[in-house]
Parts: C-alpha cells; structure tokens; sequence
C-alpha cells in the first residue's frame, strides 16, 4: 500500500514587507558560545520574542564551545523552560569557533540555516528580512552588513576594516563586511563545505568554490553594543586573517589541481637552476675556476628546489584526493544534543512548539 502524502505546510498570512518569506521552509538558526555566560539565558529570550510571530517551523542550536564559566548549565536551563525547539549541544572542550559553528551546522534539520554571534549584538529580528531575500530571489548566501558598527574604533572597527579589504581584494567577493556573522544559507549548499581553523570569517570565499559569487548578495542589518561579557577578539585578528587568507586564496585557484600550482613553481625554480648551472660549465669549459663562487651553490638548490616541488605537487594531488573521499571527518566531539527525531521540536508562530509530520 503507497505511503500517504505528506500533509501541506500551512500558508503564513501577512507578514508585512521585508519581513517573512511567504515560500514554505524550516529554519534552523546556529550560535555557537563561549563563556557568555551572561548573555546565555538573554540570547535565548532574545531569540524567541524575534521570532515569535516567524509563520514558518523554526529551531535554535546553540553551541557550547567548552565553556567553563557555566554557560551550558544556564543554556540548558532557559533552553527546558522555552521548548524543544531551543536544543544545546555541548563540544568536550573548547575547539574553536570554526569547529564550534560546524557542530551547530551538522546538528541543524532546517532547509535554510542562519548563523549568529552569541554577544547579542547581532538581532534576531533581522532574520525574516535575511531569509526573504534568501528565498524569494533564489540566492544561496545572504550575508548581513553591520552598516552602523557599535564596537570599539580600534580594537574592532580598525581590523575588521584592514581584513575586509584584504580578503575583497584576495577573494574578488564584493561584501562590505564578511565579518558579520549574521548569515543566511541555502542548508544543501552550505553542507557542501567543512569548517576547520579559523574558516569561519571566510565562508563565502569557500562557498564560492561551490557555488556562484552571482547567488551571493548582502543586506544591511542593525548592530548593537555589547552589554555584557568581555570580547574574544581584538587587534591581533587582522594578523590571523592574512595567514588563512593564503590558504583560501589557494583553494580558490587550485582547490581541485595543487599540482599544477607546486608543478608551475617547481619547473620555474628548477629551469632557473638548470640555467645558471649551464652558465657555470660553460665558464668551466672555458677554463675558469667556478668552485668558489656563491652562484653554483645558489643553481644547485635551486635544482634540487625545483625538483622537491615537482613532487610535493605529485603529493598534493594525492592528498585533495584523500581530502574529497573523507570530507565527513569531524573537527569536534559533542558529548550531547547532536540529534533529534525529524518531525519533532519545532517551533511555529503563537501556536507555540509543534512536531510536523514532513519530510
């Protein structure tokens, strides 16, 4: 006997302009946290009165990134007294915010996946515009842009502003503020990529290696100053993303052929070395003495640098094999709240929590 099927997600009435998408979706929001512990139990609330009125099946995953302070305990506290729609997962220790924003992803069931900072700075009541744009103009990347910054000008403002221009100008991304952790994803496409390192300040430089930079766009969105807690980051960022920008500028260039990077370089360094070398024995057979000179050290390594490239490229090539057959690998261990039965601890307008029966 056939499966029955499955019953129509309801239609949302008025929701007003820019605010929530009318095509039907289940949103699935991700914030990862590291000892904020004031900010916890505000973050959840935060959340649910934003999106309280959301006409559409929604979930928050908070994060807990190994804090100390006792962050998890008030999250899970807040967490049992709002609903199952609000669900913490708790990494081992602390492993990063890259890591810590991958766990939330892995654990998200929604078809459309929105990431945000756990300092409340970011509002929640930006998310329907976010995801309207998302879905209603068929992008897979809608970033938010803090057009009015309430952070320190120096500590804050000053890197992030030498960051964005320097990844702009590596990447060719046309966003204002990559920064911003306000984000809104397409859930497939955003899967398609792993976070490790510091890949979180860069996702739409690696999204772009599996999709169009054209289905990326950017809306502004309101910043407040933080209130409580003390920051994570500071002036020493900017040196950390002129680091990984080499890495993802590699990627996006020979993500899929590195041997054709280390092969270009090699024959280059090995051709010069050849050249000077030839040099060098011509002068011999002509009679002058070429064991003291600087030049026949400097064409030897340069042979032998050539030649060490050429294989390192021959390894690369291995290696992005080993890379795309184990892209399942995790950069985290969670102890709890990774998974949940499909249909159930969603949250639906003023009804309060439902479980729907789609899939």
């Amino acid at each position: 006997m056939p499966d029955a099927a499955p019953p129509p997600i309801p239609r949302p009435g008025p929701t007003g302009p820019g605010r929530a998408p009318a095509l039907p979706h289940r949103l699935s929001l991700v914030v990862p946290m590291f000892d904020e512990v004031e900010n916890a139990a505000p973050l959840l609330d935060a959340v649910q009165e934003g999106l309280k009125n959301y006409p559409w099946p929604w979930e928050l995953v908070v994060v807990d990134d190994g804090s100390r302070d006792g962050t998890r305990e008030a999250l899970v506290r807040r967490a049992a007294e709002l609903g199952p729609h609000m669900r913490v997962v708790r990494l081992r220790r602390n492993f990063g915010q890259s890591a810590a924003m991958q766990a939330g992803i892995d654990a998200a069931r929604g078809d459309v996946i929105v990431t945000l900072d756990g300092d409340l700075q970011n509002d929640p009541a930006d998310v329907p515009a976010l995801v309207a744009r998302l879905l209603e103009d068929d992008k897979d990347l809608v970033a938010g842009w803090r057009t009015d910054r309430r952070d320190a000008r120096v500590l804050r403002r000053l890197p992030s502003l030498v960051a964005n221009r320097l990844i702009r100008r590596a990447t060719g991304l046309d966003f204002h503020d990559l920064g911003c952790s306000l984000k809104a994803y397409r859930a497939p496409v955003l899967r398609e990529i792993r976070l490790f390192g510091e890949m979180h300040r860069f996702i739409p430089a690696w999204l772009a290696t599996v999709t169009s930079p054209e289905r990326m766009a950017e809306v502004p969105v309101r910043h407040k100053s933080r209130e409580r807690g003390a920051s994570k980051y500071g002036i020493s960022r900017t040196f950390r993303v002129v680091v990984d920008l080499l890495s993802v500028y590699f990627f996006l260039r020979f993500r899929a052929r590195p041997g054709h990077f280390f092969g270009l370089l090699g024959l280059l360094v090995f051709t010069a070395g050849l050249g000077i070398l030839g040099y060098l024995f011509g002068l011999k057979i002509a009679g002058a003495s070429i064991g003291g000179r600087p030049l026949l050290l400097l064409g030897f390594f340069f042979v032998m640098g050539g030649v060490q490239l050429l294989t390192t490229g021959v390894l690369a090539e291995i290696v992005i094999r080993v890379y795309f057959d184990g892209r399942l690998a995790k950069s985290y261990h969670a102890t709890e709240g990774t998974s949940l039965p499909p249909d159930a601890g969603w949250f639906v307008g003023p009804a309060g929590p439902v479980a729907p029966t789609w899939s």
